[in-house]
């Protein structure tokens, strides 16, 4: 005999749905992966900040004039002439430079470029006393210039550099100098020939004349009388451009001596802007006037 439940045939259909089911139940509890934060340099670079100017806003791209930036080394050139041309220009007024002198006083000096074509300056050189505005201060002045006050004075001069003539020299100097505090003028002037004698040596030779005029005041029945004193020198100079030494011979000639005075010096530099020379030479006395001094000079 045999036995039977019924349900045989709906065992497998049961077993199937209940194995399917489980598996919906456990996709659904499966947590999906969570999205990467973006990074905070990448936003801020893909976002741009609200508050920036837009430095091309009303302009039109395809319209710029992209040509001006093609500038070759010529034109560049003509650009860094123009401005120093231009700097040059701003400084064509008053040059005024002062220095204070160990005895209290102050050295002042102004010149101004009245026309390149032959390079002409006019200036003045001018010493300013200090006015004393105590007691003590005028008792010290007086000590300190063997008792008496500083007493400004002052000269002008005009100076220009013109061309020489042809190959007999190269280069015209002309200076003019008056003070009328002293009643003393000068008018001078020099001709200058450059000779290169190598790559490496160079003569200059340079002939000198000037005129030095010295008036003496009248007097109460003692009119006043004017000296005038010439005078000429003559100088070589020998320059070695590899060890910045230059050796000069020279002599001077004036109506107030009866023979040539003659003086040897040599200049070495040392190294940018600082140089010492040194010099050797008779005076009308008969003594021998030595001196040894060492300078340095900026320009900016």
């Amino acid at each position: 005999m045999e036995f039977s439940t019924g349900f045989g045939w709906r065992l497998p259909v049961l077993a199937a749905a209940f194995i399917f089911g489980s598996v919906l139940t456990a996709s659904a509890q499966i947590i999906p992966p969570a999205a990467a934060e973006p990074d905070d340099e990448t936003e801020a670079a893909a976002t741009p900040d609200v508050d920036d100017p837009d430095v091309l806003k009303g302009i039109d791209v395809d319209k710029l004039d992209w040509s001006q930036l093609a500038v070759d080394a010529g034109t560049l050139n003509d650009i860094i002439a123009a401005k120093k041309r231009a700097q040059a220009a701003a400084k064509d007024g008053l040059d005024w430079s002062s220095n204070l002198n160990a005895n209290g006083s102050s050295a002042v000096k102004v010149k101004q470029s009245v026309s390149s074509f032959w390079d002409t300056r006019i200036g003045a050189d001018m010493t300013v006393a200090s006015e004393p505005t105590t007691m003590s201060e005028l008792l010290a002045q007086k000590a300190a210039n063997g008792g008496n006050l500083l007493q400004s004075s002052g000269s002008a001069w005009a100076a220009a550099t013109a061309p020489g003539a042809g190959s007999i020299w190269d280069k015209t100097a002309v200076e003019a100098r008056v003070d009328p505090g002293s009643e003393q003028s000068k008018l001078g002037a020099s001709l200058t020939k450059s000779v290169p004698l190598s790559s490496d040596y160079s003569l200059t030779l340079q002939n000198g004349y000037s005129v030095n005029q010295q008036g003496t005041t009248a007097l109460p029945g003692i009119a006043g009388r004017t000296t005038r004193n010439y005078e000429t020198d003559q100088s070589a100079k020998v320059t070695i451009t590899d060890t910045g030494t230059s050796i000069t011979a020279g002599q001077t000639l004036s109506t107030t001596d009866d023979k040539w005075l003659r003086k040897f010096g040599a200049e070495q530099k040392l190294f940018d802007n600082v140089t010492v020379s040194g010099s050797v030479g008779e005076t009308s006395q008969g003594a021998i006037n030595k001196s040894l001094t060492a300078g340095f000079k900026k320009s900016w």
